[in-house]
């Protein structure tokens, strides 16, 4: 069975709860390995064809310390053509100026590395002024979504995202 590995970088648990939810509501038992990066290694990533990765946004606009300090080790392993879908979590009217920032940071680091990214997510719906996520196209640069104060959309986004990345995931990597 080909499977997806999903990784999450959480300071307050919610973004650890969204990837549950993923491994555990919309995809097959078994299809979905999860990982906190405070526990992983750079092999763990290596190890999948496909990827979904998830953060939080801290502070002002930085990663949480777990997802920061596993980034540099990135260096030892290769995700050019690596398919990788990215979500992240944020406070839009709390922190508007630099709401999902983190995942727009992760967005580049990947870009650079190599990986194929996919799951970009509509922008509107959201009240933000300014985030690096924004790919400027009124879109996301991954599936946003804002727990303190839309938790009612999270179901339905969740869906629709996961709809919308499942198939080019579950696709096994030419040889």
């Amino acid at each position: 069975m080909h499977k997806i590995g999903l990784f999450y970088a959480s300071m307050t648990g919610a973004t650890q709860e969204i990837a549950e939810r993923i491994q555990d509501i919309h995809f097959e038992p078994g299809r979905v390995d999860l990982y906190a990066f405070e526990d992983a290694e750079p092999e763990d990533l290596a190890a999948y064809d496909a990827l979904i990765i998830g953060t939080s946004t801290w502070g002002d606009g930085e990663y949480p310390d777990s997802l920061e300090a596993f980034l540099p080790q990135l260096d030892a392993i290769s995700l050019e053509g690596k398919r990788i879908a990215l979500f992240g979590l944020g406070d839009q009217f709390g922190y508007p100026l630099e709401f999902v920032d983190a995942l727009g940071l992760l967005y580049q680091a990947l870009k650079e590395r190599g990986a194929i990214l996919i799951g970009d997510w509509p922008s509107n719906g959201y009240a933000y002024q300014a985030s690096k996520a924004d790919l400027g196209d009124g879109r996301f640069c991954g599936l946003v979504l804002d727990q303190d104060n839309q938790p009612e959309l999270t179901p339905h986004r969740l869906a629709a995202w996961v709809d919308s990345i499942r198939e080019v995931l579950l696709q096994r990597q030419a040889a």
